[in-house]
């Protein structure tokens, strides 16, 4: 039996997608970070999906879609021109190249933006994602979401522009 190309596009988000980001977003914490965090970190963690902060965070950021195959796979968002906000992938989806192909985006965008380096405040479990990618532990932190707290580490990842291409003169 033959294996099919699998494609992952990206586009922007659009207001008629938060739902879906919402589900997105709750599944990939329940699933993925469970082994990484208690179950009062994780419901407090999902809750944020419910506050106005999380939906202004999507729509006033760069957000972009991750489609693999057609079907919402993740969504990522690069605030300002040099932080990533936000990175969930489905579990579905997940080590399906669904996550590397959102960075690798957010870090051209990035990098067309002018920025010289990219940061990130990464989850236990997007860590070691974010550090095979040559993002740099800065610090760990501690994140009160009500009465919860979670950590996560903040990262830095000094980026490179792409050599030019060389033209026939």
């Amino acid at each position: 039996m033959g294996c099919g190309t699998v494609t992952i596009t990206l586009r922007p988000i659009l207001p008629a997608d938060l739902p879906a980001l919402i589900d997105l977003y709750e599944a990939s914490i329940t699933t993925l970070a469970e082994e990484d965090y208690g179950e009062d970190q994780l419901s407090a963690w999902i809750d944020q999906a419910q506050t106005p902060a999380f939906a202004k965070k999507i729509v006033e950021n760069l957000t972009l879609l991750a489609l693999y195959d057609g079907y919402l796979a993740g969504f990522a968002t690069l605030k300002g021109k040099d932080h990533i906000e936000m990175l969930y992938v489905h579990p579905e989806h997940a080590r399906a190249r669904v996550a590397t192909t959102l960075v690798d985006a957010l870090e051209r965008l990035a990098l067309a933006r002018g920025a010289q380096a990219l940061t990130v405040d990464a989850s236990d479990t997007a860590l070691p994602f974010f550090e095979k990618r040559g993002y740099v532990a800065q610090r760990r932190n501690t994140v009160a979401l009500g009465d919860v707290w979670l950590a996560n580490t903040s990262l830095l990842k000094k980026l490179v522009p792409a050599a030019p291409t060389s033209t026939l003169q």
